[in-house]
């Protein structure tokens, strides 16, 4: 099991709920090394201190911050500890908001709530009390150093928790949303409409893939076993000359079109490691 990020409990009132976080998502894809060109080593981040101008272990490092040029404070991580707040073992539910009036731009890192063993009845009376409430819960939780505002939604009749952005911290782009000097005529919004509807279907996470990760995938195998690599397609871009004949078109297109069968999540091949060998060799 997947270790967890935060141990601690969540309180509303008087109900006390032991539970455990852990990383409910993460990207995941082709990650490239930096290699010496001339030998193909991997090149390392060694820790060097250059007034003894040696390398030091990792026993031997300290945390200091910089408060003014090369003048630094020290800090132990027992001190770190001693003045955490109790957010960092609590996390209290502050109130409780219509889930449906949070604006999604506000969620930024996504964790999964897991009771432990003794928490499994509050959990459970608080994950279907907000269910049937449509409420979300905001929360306050400190770990990794820092002090979070926390939005705790029902999900999958379990709780997700999402760190949140602070106001300030959302972009406002003076641009954003301005529609005066832009008309739309009736007959090419129920154009648009129709179009919609046609490429309207149920969100099925699976059958969404990233192309690009799984090309430099292709690109890798390909060089392992010294074929040629395909380049992608451009796509045919015509320009817009007339909004309603562009849509009547698209609708044409897609009426015309065969139906697809509901796609089904495709496991890429995994790419062969490399025979071992004496030395260091590298595709090509």
């Amino acid at each position: 099991m997947a270790a967890s990020v935060w141990k601690g409990y969540l309180t509303f009132g008087l109900i006390s709920i032991p539970m455990r976080l852990f990383s409910a998502a993460r990207s995941d894809g082709i990650h490239f090394n930096q290699l010496h060109k001339e030998c193909h080593t991997r090149v390392k981040q060694p820790l060097f201190c250059p007034f003894h101008n040696r390398m030091v272990e990792r026993s031997e490092i300290v945390k200091g911050y910089e408060y003014e040029k090369d003048q630094y404070v020290l800090v132990e991580d027992e001190e770190i500890k001693k003045i955490a707040p109790p957010s960092a073992r609590t996390m209290e539910i502050l109130e409780f908001v219509n889930l449906a009036d949070i604006d999604p731009l506000y969620y930024e890192t996504s964790y999964l709530a897991v009771p432990e063993e003794p928490g499994r009845k509050p959990y459970r009376l608080l994950v279907e009390t907000m269910e049937e409430s449509g409420r979300a819960a905001i929360a306050k939780v400190a770990m990794h150093q820092r002090e979070y505002i926390v939005i705790i939604r029902p999900r999958a009749h379990g709780l997700t928790l999402h760190t949140m952005y602070y106001a300030g911290e959302v972009r406002d782009v003076p641009e954003y949303g301005q529609t005066d000097d832009v008309k739309v005529k009736a007959e090419e919004v129920k154009l648009a409409k129709q179009l919609v509807d046609s490429l309207t279907g149920d969100f099925e996470p699976k059958k969404y893939h990233d192309e690009y990760q799984e090309r430099l995938k292709a690109l890798v195998d390909a060089k392992l076993k010294g074929r040629e690599v395909a380049t992608a397609p451009e796509p045919q871009l015509a320009p817009v000359i007339d909004m309603m004949e562009a849509l009547k078109r698209s609708l044409a297109a897609r009426e015309a079109a065969p139906k697809k069968p509901p796609a089904r999540a495709v496991a890429s091949a995994p790419v062969p490691a490399p025979e071992k060998r004496t030395g260091r060799k590298v595709a090509k």
